[in-house]
């Protein structure tokens, strides 16, 4: 065994063996135990047993459907999980040259090639590390573009569009104008002539966007846009719609970013990490961040002056796991095999869509892309979409998203990704059935509702002006 004497300034001496430390001769006596804790004496198997069950007490992809319409990919291969933990990625320091960086490096380079093969679009960064910081880069590379333009002022935003995109907005010192969509769910085109002109930087699209659904109109809105002197930018949280399907270059967009936590393969449990990977249209690509990775068929090399730049918008690529992660998945599946999933993506929302029209109506009544926006039924008005989720916590599912997108009342936004089996979706189908049913017969017992849950029905209000907030 060996066995190392350390000694600190303040005369504390400490005793290392085989490199574990024993901390408590590093310390003051003060502060030590004076005698030891009192924690129980279990076996190892009641402590397995305990955190196993704990652990059992979260909906989690693992356990539970996941039918939450947001910005999170429910496909997350566990083998992804081992090549971002090799220790040349894991353990590289962030200040590395890059002269001994080269296959990080490299693979970074190699999935912006990626991503411009599915976008179509110039160049890539992939600094920002979620996807409001990717609307907050392309901002900020609208900004640059029109600097000599003082006038461009305004970015306008559906109100389809994630909440984020007028917050981001806002954030970059653009005046928001918001403008609403047609009775369709959609861009309504002469709302939209109303407000582009002279003053207009930017128009953000989510697309498909919140409801759901794509802009039929977008060549035509692109064309509109382009008019009237501004950028088009895309919000591609969504985007797993339409992969292998279409490229955004041909849509007319000029810049966009992806959730790679929500598109590619990357998981963003509990707020993160994420990544949102931003993209530009060939004439943009001097004002993207810096800290490019260039290649000049014999090495690596960082570019890290510019004076078009719009300078860095993150220290280093602190969420290269996610890099990781989403470059496997590209290299896994070529673009045949990507267009195969936004389809089967597409074709599961349809389905609960289609299933539950009777019980939890579509508000907007027609083919949708990657997830169904449902409502409650005119002729249920005491019953709430809070309820609805709730609810299908007792019957085995996590909730989906509920309230939003704020253009429907009631809303339950559905998306079941393309990764569920057909057995899987029916189960769901049936729980909201049954939900439907109790409804009818006793909605005392869905206010009351989760039932089976560790916690039940808390006071919101009291919750929100009391919180408590003791371990």
């Amino acid at each position: 065994m060996e066995k190392l004497i350390i000694e600190k300034s303040n005369g504390a001496r400490g005793v290392i063996f085989n490199g574990v430390k024993d901390v408590s001769s590093l310390l003051d006596k003060k502060h030590l135990r004076k005698q030891e804790p009192n924690l129980p004496q279990v076996s190892e198997f009641d402590v397995v047993r305990h955190f196993t069950n704990l652990s059992r007490l979260n909906f989690c992809l693992d356990t539970h459907f996941y039918p939450l319409g947001s910005c999170t990919m429910k496909y997350n291969p566990k083998s992804y999980d081992v090549l971002c933990s090799l220790e040349n990625f894991s353990c590289l320091h962030p200040l590395t040259p890059a002269t001994n960086a080269q296959g990080t490096l490299e693979l970074i380079y190699k999935f912006e090639e990626l991503l411009k093969g599915i976008t179509g679009l110039s160049s890539w960064t992939l600094q920002p590390s979620a996807g409001a910081h990717g609307e907050f880069t392309g901002a900020l590379i609208a900004k640059t573009y029109h600097k000599k333009d003082k006038n461009r002022t305004e970015i306008i935003v559906p109100d389809t569009a994630h909440g984020t995109n007028p917050a981001t907005a806002a954030m970059c010192g653009f005046k928001v104008v918001n403008i609403k969509s047609n009775a369709h769910g959609r861009v309504d085109l002469e709302e939209l002539k109303k407000v582009l002109g002279p003053k207009t930087a930017m128009v953000m699209l989510t697309l498909p966007n919140t409801a759901g659904l794509f802009e039929r109109d977008i060549l035509e809105i692109s064309k509109l846009v382009h008019a009237a002197g501004a950028l088009l930018y895309m919000d591609g949280a969504n985007l797993n719609a339409l992969i292998g399907l279409v490229k955004p270059v041909d849509m007319g967009v000029d810049i966009m970013h992806i959730n790679l936590h929500k598109t590619l393969a990357a998981p963003h449990g509990g707020g993160g990490p994420g990544a949102g990977a931003v993209g530009v249209r060939k004439g943009l690509e001097e004002l993207l961040p810096l800290g490019r990775v260039l290649f000049d068929g014999q090495k690596y090399t960082l570019l890290t002056k510019s004076k078009k730049s719009i300078g860095q918008v993150k220290s280093f690529w602190g969420n290269i796991a996610i890099v990781i992660r989403a470059y496997a998945y590209l290299r896994q599946f070529d673009g045949k095999t990507l267009g195969n999933i936004a389809r089967n993506a597409v074709l599961n929302a349809n389905y609960v869509r289609v299933k539950l029209k009777n019980y939890f109506p579509a508000f907007f009544d027609e083919v949708c892309m990657h997830e169904c926006v449902l409502t409650i039924a005119k002729d249920m008005p005491n019953l709430k979409a809070l309820y609805v989720a709730k609810r299908l916590l007792d019957l085995g599912y996590h909730a989906p998203t509920i309230y939003f997108p704020l253009i429907v009342p009631q809303a339950l936004m559905v998306e079941p990704t393309e990764t569920e089996s057909k057995q899987t979706l029916d189960g769901f189908i049936e729980a909201m059935k049954q939900i439907f049913e109790e409804a009818k017969k006793d909605i005392s017992m869905l206010e009351h509702a989760p039932h089976k849950t560790e916690i039940g029905v808390i006071d919101e209000v009291l919750a929100a002006r009391e919180p408590n907030l003791k371990w």
